[in-house]
């Protein structure tokens, strides 16, 4: 059978007490035993592992984590040696190597160096080796940071092309409501559609007291992983036994699905069914099955609505530094065709000071009557203008995508809506040279998967 490529997230809860920050040795030592148990059934496995500073607060006999951030970037510093030693050791009892990665977004804003660290993972990967992924706290200020490691494990799932990513938390899965408080929430088992299950479940809560997530942050990670192919699971660290057991059973249904006939029912096509009744897309428990630790399973879309590479880095790797706005025609051109760049004739306005090949936002923007206009999500009211006629029109915007652009902000203000066919020179005229024909070019473009699949199914603008 081939082996899977399984992303595990621990969380600094996971890692150590959040009280005492001592480190919860019997619950890695079970991580661990699992890990190897993994591989040597053939699967590769890649660790990301906060815990850092609250391994750095027990070192140094602090009781919470410090307001200064060079005070936090010190903690971290001192953390991450014992974060480090304490895995090494633990793996070293089964004589399973492992290695350090630390990445902050920077290091993977260059498009160079983000493919440097996927082949860097990739070969320790095939080597037999573990690697044990963190963010770099000890220089991370918040324009590099990736926010928490839940967002983390994500990228590096999208980087190493990960069959699985587990976010191992508190909780058993998720809920139509906080369990804690209410008693009569819901398992939530199976997700195809995250938009819907945001209106749906409560994701409130925050993260611990030492940690930066939450299940809010679980949610993005896992609509990050699942658009690049990865199924995302989220399971109970406390039993860290559970993920071999729920890799095994999923592997089970997908060899099963794909060997029966489209005419013969499997256990997940039952399970599927199940997110379909009612006209949602969040399952019925499947706990009833045997064996099955509890879990919530985020499914990815199908290969067609995938993110590829590239995209995945334009989208996820990088920070935007302002705004393109465009209007509606050049959104459908850029959301249903493979083949079209971004021309100055689309472009309605720009926002920020950003630089030639920096990524920006790409805002669309349409008009609506005010009678017709409706709130969805992601859509925003921008203003109200008056035209003719007496009718009223609102102006709606939403963010489809990012793009490197070959102009800056300034130039493209200069050229926005003007027609190469009809305009005598074209940008050349204008900015007395050009560059290209494009303000971005279709491989320098990347449309967000939820917004490319509604804008080609035809719902919303």
């Amino acid at each position: 059978m081939k082996g899977n490529t399984i992303v595990i997230k621990l969380g600094t809860s996971s890692i150590c007490d959040e009280k005492t920050h001592e480190p919860l040795i019997a619950n890695l030592s079970l991580l661990v035993e699992t890990c190897v148990k993994l591989r040597r059934s053939g699967h590769r496995v890649v660790i990301v592992s906060s815990g850092g500073i609250g391994m750095g607060l027990r070192r140094m006999d602090l009781a919470r984590r410090p307001k200064k951030l060079a005070a936090v970037q010190a903690i971290a510093a001192v953390g991450q040696c014992r974060l480090i030693a304490l895995w090494d050791e633990l793996f070293k009892q089964l004589r399973q190597p492992v290695a350090q990665i630390l990445l902050t977004k920077n290091d993977i804003a260059d498009r160079t160096q983000y493919l440097n660290a996927a082949n860097t993972l990739g070969e320790l990967l095939a080597m037999g080796v573990i690697p044990i992924v963190n963010e770099n706290d000890t220089i991370s200020v918040s324009e590099i940071k990736f926010g928490d490691n839940d967002t983390l494990s994500a990228i590096t799932a999208g980087m190493v092309n990960a069959d699985y990513l587990f976010l191992m938390t508190d909780v058993e899965c998720l809920y139509t409501a906080n369990p804690r408080t209410h008693p009569d929430a819901e398992p939530i088992e199976v997700v195809t559609d995250i938009a819907e299950l945001k209106e749906r479940a409560d994701v409130s809560e925050a993260g611990s007291g030492v940690g930066t997530g939450g299940m809010r942050t679980k949610l993005i990670a896992a609509e990050l992983a699942t658009s690049a192919g990865c199924t995302t699971v989220i399971a109970h660290s406390s039993v860290p036994t559970n993920i071999f057991r729920i890799v095994e059973y999923i592997n089970r249904i997908n060899t099963a699905s794909s060997s029966a006939s489209s005419t013969t029912p499997t256990r997940q096509n039952s399970v599927d069914d199940g997110l379909r009744e009612n006209g949602n897309d969040i399952s019925a428990p499947t706990s009833s099955l045997p064996d099955i630790p509890r879990h919530t399973r985020f499914l990815p879309p199908p290969p067609s609505h995938r993110v590829r590479d590239r995209q995945f880095w334009l989208l996820n790797g990088l920070t935007a530094h302002g705004r393109i706005y465009i209007d509606d025609g050049a959104a459908r051109a850029l959301t249903r065709t493979e083949k079209a760049g971004l021309l100055p004739a689309g472009v309605r306005g720009v926002e920020g000071g950003f630089q030639r090949m920096e990524c920006v936002d790409v805002v669309a923007q349409w008009r609506v009557p005010s009678s017709e206009a409706a709130s969805s999500l992601g859509v925003n009211t921008k203003t109200t203008v008056e035209v003719g006629g007496g009718k009223t029109y609102e102006i709606q915007e939403e963010v489809i995508g990012r793009a490197l652009v070959n102009y800056s902000a300034h130039e493209i203000d200069k050229i926005k809506g003007i027609s190469l066919k009809k305009s005598e020179g074209g940008i050349e005229a204008i900015l007395g040279y050009a560059d290209a024909e494009y303000v971005a070019f279709r491989d320098n473009l990347a449309i967000l998967p939820a917004v490319r699949e509604r804008r080609a199914e035809g719902r919303g603008n």
